[in-house]
């Protein structure tokens, strides 16, 4: 059974996969390496943003960079284990989409 410090260890984990551009960056790299410009298309958001959640990302150690071609630099993910876990949300989502769609309790916040 996990200890309470694993149950937070992994909260904190699901909360950094909880901001729809980091999952949507994530979901892009399943596919091997990106560029920013690739990963900025991808995600249909703005340079600054994508830098910023690669950031997060990076320092959460789930993606890793390295130098490409000229002054690029080439975005991967940094454990292999995170693509089933995000093809595992997938299923999940295929067969509980519409109650999680619904739940009050996580509901997007309105200006």
């Amino acid at each position: 059974m996990p200890t309470r410090q694993d149950a937070e260890l992994a909260a904190r984990l699901f909360r950094g996969l909880s901001d729809p551009t980091r999952l949507g960056l994530l979901t892009a790299l399943t596919t091997g390496e990106r560029t920013v410009s690739d990963l900025v298309k991808a995600v249909d958001a703005g340079q600054p943003n994508v830098s910023a959640h690669l950031a997060c990302l990076r320092g959460c150690g789930l993606v890793t960079s390295r130098p490409g071609p000229g002054r690029t630099v080439l975005y991967r993910l940094a454990v292999d284990s995170l693509v089933p876990l995000l093809h595992a949300a997938e299923h999940l989502l295929a067969d509980t989409g519409e109650q999680v769609a619904l739940c009050p309790a996580h509901a997007p916040e309105t200006p």
